[in-house]
């Protein structure tokens, strides 16, 4: 059978007090959905598996549902498979000017469709902040955090839960886990 590396990202898991899961849980519930080579990484919902060939939004259906039914909490589920996460690693012309790679935001988008809604806020002058746009996601320089940073706000307001945000240092982790023959 045809498998497709894919990539899980679930959004809020793990941060503060709320949406609580172990990560061995979560590697549970897909396996159990049918899904091999389930890795995690770090304790924040990232999760690398292959499946069946199938499409992304699919697979991130399943995944919140089973979420809700095995642990009872509800995530926004963003799948990509392991070409687009070549793509945004590749589409990411901001990584010169961040010094610090955990101030260096990748905002994956839920719903592609959502990318000319953030287009405007590529030309608004956001310095010593930066936005741009790649083909699956925006990209946020925050050199003074995230929780400081206007353009990451902005986008927010925008999109609400439709992004799920990871540093580069993670992209790049779950980018080479990806990559791996047979993770």
């Amino acid at each position: 059978m045809n498998t497709t590396r894919q990539i899980a990202l679930l959004r809020g898991i793990n941060v503060g007090r709320a949406k609580r899961i172990a990560m061995a849980d979560l590697r549970k519930v897909l396996a159990d959905l049918g899904f091999g080579s389930v890795r995690t990484l770090l304790n924040s919902g990232n999760v690398v598996f292959d499946c069946p060939a199938r499409d992304a939004a699919l697979s991130a259906t399943r995944i919140e549902e089973a979420l809700v039914l095995k642990l009872g909490v509800g995530s926004r589920v963003t799948v990509l498979d392991a070409h687009q996460l070549d793509e945004v690693v590749q589409d990411n012309c901001l990584r010169e000017m961040a010094t610090d790679p955990s101030r260096l935001l990748v905002a994956i988008l839920s719903n592609p469709a959502d990318r000319p809604r953030l287009e405007p806020l590529c030309h608004q002058p956001w310095q010593p902040e930066a936005f741009a746009l790649g083909r699956w996601s925006a990209y946020l320089w925050c050199p003074d955090g995230v929780l400081a940073s206007r353009a990451a706000a902005a986008m927010g307001n925008l999109l609400g839960d439709a992004v799920t945000t990871r540093n580069w240092s993670t992209i790049t982790k779950l980018h080479a886990l990806a990559s791996e023959a047979g993770a």
